[in-house]
C-alpha cells in the first residue's frame, strides 16, 4: 500500500508505443489499481512496453464510470495508488476521467498527471494552421440539427478550431462545415495519428467534404479547421469621422470617449480620429 493515496492521470499514446513515457511506465507497473478504458489495449500496451502491469486491473468506460467512481474514490481514501489510463491521449479529454477527478477532489484526494500525447494538440502542430489560440469543440452533436445549430454559433469563432469525429459521422460533418463555415475554409484532417496508416489532409472544407463522400474513411479522425477571418471595415473618409464623433457627443458621450468609441468601430487608431476631428 502506498503511503498515502493518490489519483494519476496516465498520457497514453495514441499508437505509437514508443510515444509512451518514462514515467507511464512507471506508474503502469507500481500502481495498486489500474483503471482502464479498455482492459484489453491496456495488456496490449503493457506487452509492447515489455512492462508488467503491478496492480489489480480494472475497467473504466463511459458504460461504468457512474458505478465505479465512488468505489475507486474509496480505494484512494483507503490509501492506495489508482492510475487512470484511456485509449489513447489523456484522461478527461473526450474521454472517461472528469467524473473520477472531479469525486476525488470533492474528498480532498490527491490527484496528479503524468503528462503524455494528445491527440488536440498532436493535430494543431501538424495541421499547417494557426494555433496561437485555439479551442477545443470534440466531438460534435450526432443529429444533423444539433450539428448545424452549433455549427451556426461557431461560424464566427476566430480561433482555430478543433473536433474530434467518428469515421461514420465525418462525411455528414464536413458537409455541415462547408456550408455553415464557407467551402473555402482552410482546414486539417488528421487521420490515425502516429500510427502505421497516418494521414494528414491539409485542404480546404469543401475538397475533405468531397474526399469523405467519395472514400470510406477510417480509424480515429482529428479535424482541425481555421477560424472565422477578421476583415476591418472600410475607412471612411474624414467628414464622416467628424459627423461620427458629434453624433456619439450629442448622445451625451465626451468627446474623448466618443473619438474612441469611433477609433474601435473603424479599426483606426484613436490618436489618428483624433487629429481629424481638431482638424
Amino acid at each position: 500500500m502506498s503511503e498515502a493515496g493518490r489519483l494519476i492521470l496516465l498520457g497514453a499514446p495514441l499508437g505509437n508505443p514508443a510515444d509512451a513515457s518514462a514515467r507511464l511506465r512507471e506508474v503502469l507497473a507500481s500502481a495498486d489499481v489500474v483503471a482502464a478504458e479498455d482492459t484489453r489495449r491496456l495488456t496490449r500496451l503493457a506487452r509492447d512496453l515489455d512492462i508488467t502491469v503491478g496492480g489489480r486491473i480494472v475497467s473504466y468506460f463511459e458504460g461504468n464510470e457512474e458505478r465505479r467512481t465512488p468505489e475507486l474514490v474509496e480505494v484512494i481514501l483507503g490509501g492506495y495508488t489508482v492510475a487512470l489510463v484511456t485509449d489513447g491521449g489523456m484522461p478527461s479529454v473526450s474521454d472517461p476521467g472528469y467524473r473520477l477527478v472531479r469525486a476525488a477532489l470533492d474528498v480532498g484526494a490527491p490527484v496528479t498527471v503524468a503528462p503524455g500525447p494528445s491527440a488536440v494538440t498532436t493535430a494543431l502542430a501538424v495541421s499547417g494552421l494557426p494555433c496561437d489560440r485555439f479551442c477545443f469543440e470534440g466531438f460534435l452533436p450526432r443529429t444533423p440539427g444539433a450539428r448545424r445549430s452549433r455549427l451556426r454559433a461557431l461560424a464566427a469563432e476566430e480561433r482555430t478550431l478543433v473536433f474530434f469525429e467518428a469515421p461514420h459521422r465525418i462525411g455528414a460533418a464536413l458537409t455541415d462545415l462547408a456550408e455553415t463555415f464557407g467551402a473555402d475554409r482552410p482546414a486539417a484532417l488528421c487521420r490515425e495519428l502516429t500510427k502505421t496508416y497516418e494521414e494528414v489532409l491539409r485542404r480546404p472544407l469543401g475538397e475533405l467534404a468531397r474526399w469523405a463522400a467519395d472514400g470510406d474513411p477510417r480509424g480515429e479522425i482529428t479535424l482541425v479547421v481555421a477560424g472565422a477571418s477578421v476583415t476591418a471595415p472600410e475607412r471612411p473618409d474624414d467628414d464622416t469621422l467628424r459627423a461620427a464623433v458629434a453624433e456619439r457627443e450629442a448622445a451625451g458621450l465626451s468627446r474623448r470617449d466618443a473619438i474612441t468609441e469611433v477609433a474601435i468601430e473603424y479599426a483606426l487608431r484613436r490618436r489618428d480620429v483624433y487629429t481629424i476631428v481638431h482638424s
